[in-house]
């Protein structure tokens, strides 16, 4: 018999993606329960790969779409999109979230001085780190957000993540799956001024259909790619880092970002996951009068899509816009920490 408490959101037979996105006029702004619901049971894939699937979306990028991915690579340009981890990061203290902490166990010094107890006069360091796993470049994994305390695929969310962690869909499910076709939409080079958008900017559909248009073929996103989407505000906060003024609100303030209502895009593209530039992945403040990531809530739990976030994707954005090719192999594995609802990633695109 169904669980009366588990909404009924199983993916309904579809074989054409729908193709109709909502306005972003059309958006209640006193009424983010009701749109997140709607969104949710549109967008839903509970239950599209069976009861005990644990993958989501990474579910479309199968080993064909990761040799199509690998063909790609011509000249062999690599690019890191990961920012740095060190104590010298965004961080504030948002959520409890620091900079990473590194401290030496054993030094050049020691090995000078010969503490260390080894024989014949070798020597050598070694070294730990301390950080929240989501500080800097990094995956959202399936979970990390519920709605209405339900997890992704429509288990209850105490029964998938408790005090030992994430037994069910923890990071290290997806730890052999993200590689393949990468697509840059630089809508802060195609939208913005000098290739940055405000913060607060709402990214829509039309928004990413222009950007598509205006890149050309190989910026074409469907099923099973890996999407990053480039909004310039990184290259901003690095200004400000630069002028001796910090990185202010980058991790945890506002910011331009996808709009609510990407989600049925996101949803109909079939992509197997998604990276942006900025702390959030979605605009903020978001659209509502009152709502917390409301985009996290129908995209993570719902339609079972992996989210990352503080990418560095200047470089990469760079090259592509020099030599007009918008795709690329993309190999983003998250650190398999067991249990994890979120890990770091140094992604690797290469050319």
């Amino acid at each position: 018999m169904p669980d009366p408490t588990v909404p009924d959101r199983t993916v309904p037979d579809r074989t054409v993606p729908d193709r109709t996105w909502t306005d972003p006029a059309e958006l209640d702004r006193g009424d983010p329960e009701g749109a997140i619901a709607a969104a949710a049971k549109r967008c839903s894939n509970w239950g599209r790969w069976g009861a005990d699937d644990v993958l989501g979306t990474l579910n479309f990028l199968d080993d064909a779409k990761r040799a199509e991915g690998a063909r790609l690579v011509r000249r062999g340009a690599s690019f890191s999109l990961s920012q740095r981890f060190d104590a010298d990061g965004p961080q504030k203290g948002w959520r409890r979230r620091t900079n990473p902490v590194h401290t030496m166990l054993d030094t050049g010094t020691d090995a000078e001085r010969g503490v260390q107890g080894f024989p014949h006069g070798i020597g050598g360091a070694d070294d730990v780190i301390a950080m929240p796993l989501q500080a800097s470049t990094q995956w959202d994994g399936l979970g990390h957000i519920f709605d209405h305390g339900n997890a992704w695929n429509g288990r209850r969310a105490g029964d998938v993540v408790t005090s030992l962690g994430d037994a069910v869909t923890g990071i290290e499910t997806a730890a052999d799956r993200i590689a393949g076709r990468g697509v840059l939409l630089d809508v802060g080079r195609a939208l913005g001024t000098d290739g940055e958008l405000p913060d607060g900017f709402a990214i829509t559909p039309a928004h990413l259909e222009a950007t598509i248009a205006a890149q050309g073929d190989t910026a074409r996103v469907g099923r099973g790619d890996l999407l990053l989407v480039r909004t310039g505000q990184l290259t901003r906060a690095r200004r400000s880092v630069a002028a001796g003024q910090g990185w202010g609100d980058y991790a945890g303030g506002p910011a331009p970002g996808l709009s609510f209502t990407t989600a049925d895009w996101l949803h109909a593209t079939e992509i197997a996951g998604v990276a942006t530039d900025t702390w959030g992945f979605e605009v903020r403040p978001n659209e509502f009068d009152v709502a917390f990531q409301p985009l996290h809530q129908v995209c993570i739990p719902n339609i079972g899509l992996f989210l990352g976030e503080l990418w560095d994707l200047d470089a990469l954005a760079a090259d592509c816009a020099a030599d007009g090719v918008w795709e690329f192999f993309l190999a983003a594995a998250p650190l398999p920490v067991t249990g994890a609802v979120g890990a770091p990633v140094n992604p690797i695109a290469v050319k």
